[in-house]
């Protein structure tokens, strides 16, 4: 079992995006796929149109529920759901002896998934450290603009700080670009110059933009269920083949 976090500081860089999407595409290609809404936005959970009446992750972290006993199903997914107080957990979790290590006890319990995707904060947060810390591999969607690459600097460092003093095991899975026109020039240069930076880190599949990824949350859908045919589906399809053929042989072992 892969446990992955899907992280960047930046907003609006394509995380849940990714979650939800990639997921999907995977748990096409038969692959048991939990996705973990760890945002206190809980977006991912809007994105599937669930309610999180029923409990959250909010009630596992404060130790009320088993991750097993909130998850819901959707296309396929197991998803474990976020809410708004989410927020409030993390300020509790500050002042708690172990606050970095929550979320990887809870996540001791789960053992039968291929993939197991943590959505995070866009932030440097307590709930981003225990992200980092329960996870194996890191994801991380990079908008093709300039600020978003100027920021992938500090968001390494941090990663690097977080393997030095809680988990060592902890590697950079890879770097999805996302949000790419290729009628723009700014997204082509910043294409060009992540290639030349992070080589051996990039995915070879580039997400194009496509209006298709933004409409089907309205629909509470992946763009795969939302828009089959279209671009955007076209391009996650492309990444998850990629992603088990680099994760195969690493992960043959894990489980």
């Amino acid at each position: 079992m892969a446990i992955i976090a899907i992280i960047n500081q930046k907003g609006g860089t394509g995380k849940t995006t990714t979650a939800i999407n990639l997921g999907s595409a995977l748990s096409s290609l038969g692959k048991k796929i939990l996705l973990i809404d760890l945002d206190p936005q809980a977006n991912l959970t809007y994105a599937f149109g669930i309610s999180a009446l029923n409990g959250s992750i909010v009630e596992v972290l404060q130790g009320k529920k088993t991750l097993q006993a909130i998850l819901v199903k959707r296309e396929g997914l197991f998803i474990a759901p976020a809410s708004i107080s989410l927020a409030d957990i993390e300020v509790s979790l500050v002042n708690k002896i172990g606050r970095e290590r929550v979320l990887k006890d809870h996540l001791k319990e789960i053992r039968d998934y291929d993939y197991v995707f943590i959505d995070s904060p866009p932030s440097l947060s307590v709930l981003t450290i225990n992200a980092l810390n329960a996870a194996q591999e890191v994801l991380i969607p990079l908008e093709m603009e300039i600020l978003s690459l100027q920021g992938l600097a500090q968001l390494l460092d941090t990663i690097n700080e977080v393997q030095q003093v809680l988990n060592k095991g902890l590697k950079v899975k890879g770097i999805i670009p996302s949000m790419y026109d290729a009628r723009r020039r700014l997204s082509n240069e910043v294409l060009k110059e992540t290639e030349k930076k992070f080589k051996e880190k990039i995915f070879k599949t580039v997400i194009r933009e496509n209006v298709k990824i933004a409409e089907a949350p309205s629909f509470a859908k992946s763009v795969l269920a939302y828009a089959p045919s279209s671009h955007g589906a076209e391009d996650y399809r492309a990444l998850a083949k990629e992603f088990i053929k680099e994760e195969t042989p690493r992960y043959a072992n894990r489980r």
